[in-house]
């Protein structure tokens, strides 16, 4: 990381970070509404429940690799950073969870010791 005096290295454009993690799915259902194609119409394509589709699309299910290998079939999106978008919200969930954090810091401790 590039260090500038003075300068508060979260303000540096590269390493700005949004204050809330960006699911997959918002971007996916921002593209298939800007291409005009239904969630019904995708589903029916990439051989999916509507509901399954929907969760992914409003952030209530993970992307899996299935499903990301079929989102980049049907509309020529990368899997790969969708994959990487998905973990990222994964990770920053889990580290805004205080009672896991806390899990975490006490398994650190014992760390320590052995």
């Amino acid at each position: 990381m590039i260090e500038i005096q003075g300068v508060d290295p979260k303000m540096i454009a590269n390493n700005i970070e949004s204050a809330y993690p960006t699911h997959p799915g918002s971007i996916l259902k921002d593209e298939i509404a800007y291409r005009g194609i239904t969630q019904h119409k995708l589903s029916q394509e990439m051989g999916i429940p509507y509901s399954a589709l929907n969760e992914i699309l409003n952030g209530r299910r993970p992307l899996t690799e299935r499903t990301a290998l079929l989102f980049e079939a049907v509309l020529g999106i990368d899997a790969e950073p969708l994959l990487s978008l998905q973990m990222d919200y994964n990770l920053r969930k889990m580290r805004k969870d205080s009672s896991f954090m806390e899990k975490l810091a006490q398994l650190r401790k014992v760390a320590a010791i052995l």
